[in-house]
């Protein structure tokens, strides 16, 4: 018999090197998604955009992937065509919606027949607001498309093996892409005067991700030839009927909600975070930026020691818990700490803590997802989850866009917004959180799931 002995994904330094090359696309795909982020005071003294307006675009991202249902499509795609070919696709429709909002920002489009056409209707939303939301919702399809790859990828390569590591280490190199554009954003708009620079450089960027996606294309297509002439993984073929299984599986659906509490209380966050500290310690957009930038190093640096951990010794549910309670309590400090106490010291600690909350969450909540589902369902699965998170991610950058408006009437200086009542809304995601934190851990330990149970299996030594 002429059996592969030893697989690809059993060689350390190859399994290693496609989780870079899956998550370098992630890093480079969550330095566009805040491309803006920073820069919200100067799109409204340039293009003319309100607190609703930006809300309405940096929401656009999740509008498609929400009401068209693309992400349950992308991930009935993923399961029924497989990783690499997903991997490639979602890449190409990423870069095809950056391309349309860099040039909505441009000066080509100022004056052109297309923004007469677009300013011609539903004049309350500039024009460059709503092209630049149509290039955020095919770039939203693209990389929510690709989260749920990079997942189903990462469990491919690295089931019954250091599973929570290496999604730790994948998040905390996506998160680095938001250090790395809260740092490059601001002083590439304010040394090329626009804000159309940064998102052009966020989109070559892009287009680096899809050359490293194509390298992995080679390299899964070699594994899944070993997997098949091992006899490895044979499992019995996705139907869209196993859908229905998700939408039953109780432990599923409170994750699910986990995801788009926590979730919606973080990345709506991060649209709006540069303003708030603006506003809250009378800073430049740049000063502000480097102090948020500071976010995601708590949870670049923590993510993959806690994904060691849960590899090796569990806890899962209970991460999950503690960091809804980090995460409440660092939006009650922005919201409540007096404007006297409110120093730069008090910023930076409570944007720290809130990185090391975002560390627990995710390192926990995302390889608790193949203990729950059958395999060959996964990529559905992680799609479900993402769909029902775009839904949050979707509606609270509108919400509080809408209610920062409302509560700053006759407000004309953006730098001086009264952030209590967002800052409030996003601390009540984390109370939410923590009570169905507890019922999951109820749950599991009912039904035996195995959530706060290491992820690496033991191999048991056989003499034959």
């Amino acid at each position: 018999m002429n059996k592969v002995t030893k697989l690809l994904k059993d060689r350390a330094l190859v399994r290693w090197s496609m989780l870079i090359l899956l998550a370098s696309m992630m890093f480079f795909a969550y330095m566009f998604v805040d491309v803006l982020s920073p820069l919200k005071s100067m799109l409204e003294t340039t293009q003319g955009w309100t607190s609703e307006h930006f809300g309405t675009v940096t929401g656009a991202e999740y509008f498609l992937n929400v009401f068209a249902l693309f992400l349950i499509f992308a991930g009935i795609i993923l399961d029924k065509m497989g990783v690499r070919f997903t991997a490639i696709l979602s890449a190409l429709v990423m870069i095809a919606g950056a391309a349309i909002k860099y040039y909505a920002l441009t000066d080509a489009f100022t004056g052109s027949g297309l923004e007469a056409w677009l300013s011609s209707w539903w004049v309350s939303l500039p024009a460059s607001a709503k092209l630049a939301s149509l290039g955020f919702m095919i770039f939203g399809c693209g990389v929510e498309m690709a989260g749920v790859t990079v997942s189903k990828g990462i469990v491919k390569w690295f089931k019954g093996k250091e599973l929570a590591l290496a999604m730790g280490i994948e998040m905390a190199i996506a998160r680095l892409g938001v250090f790395a554009v809260f740092r490059m954003s601001p002083r590439v708009a304010e040394a090329m005067g626009n804000v159309s620079s940064p998102v052009l450089v966020s989109m070559l960027l892009l287009i680096i991700g899809l050359l490293a996606f194509t390298v992995y294309f080679f390299f899964d297509r070699k594994l899944e030839r070993q997997l098949g002439e091992s006899g490895e993984e044979q499992e019995e073929e996705f139907k869209v009927s196993d859908l229905g299984k998700l939408f039953t599986n109780k432990a599923f659906l409170i994750v699910s909600g986990l995801c788009v509490l926590y979730y919606s209380a973080i990345f709506p966050f991060q649209k709006f975070a540069a303003n708030m500290l603006e506003c809250r310690l009378q800073i430049s957009a740049t000063d502000a930026s480097d102090i948020f930038s500071w976010f995601p190093i708590g949870a670049m640096l923590l993510t993959p020691l806690l994904g060691a951990y849960l590899d090796n010794k569990g806890k899962g549910a209970s991460m999950l818990i503690i960091g809804a309670i980090l995460m409440c309590l660092c939006h009650l400090t922005f919201a409540l700490v007096p404007e006297a106490y409110f120093t730069r010291g008090v910023a930076y600690t409570a944007i720290i803590v809130l990185g090391i909350s975002f560390s627990l969450v995710p390192a926990a909540l995302w390889p608790s997802v193949p203990k729950l589902v059958e395999n060959r369902y996964l990529g559905s699965a992680y799609s479900v989850i993402f769909w029902i998170q775009n839904i949050g991610l979707w509606a609270f950058p509108l919400l509080i866009g809408a209610v920062l408006d409302r509560t700053n009437r006759g407000v004309a200086n953006s730098l001086e917004y009264d952030y209590t009542v967002p800052m409030l809304i996003f601390a009540s995601l984390g109370i939410l959180a923590f009570f169905l934190g507890i019922w999951l851990k109820t749950e599991d330990r009912t039904k035996g799931y195995g959530l706060e149970l290491p992820n690496i299996t033991k191999k048991i030594r056989t003499d034959e």
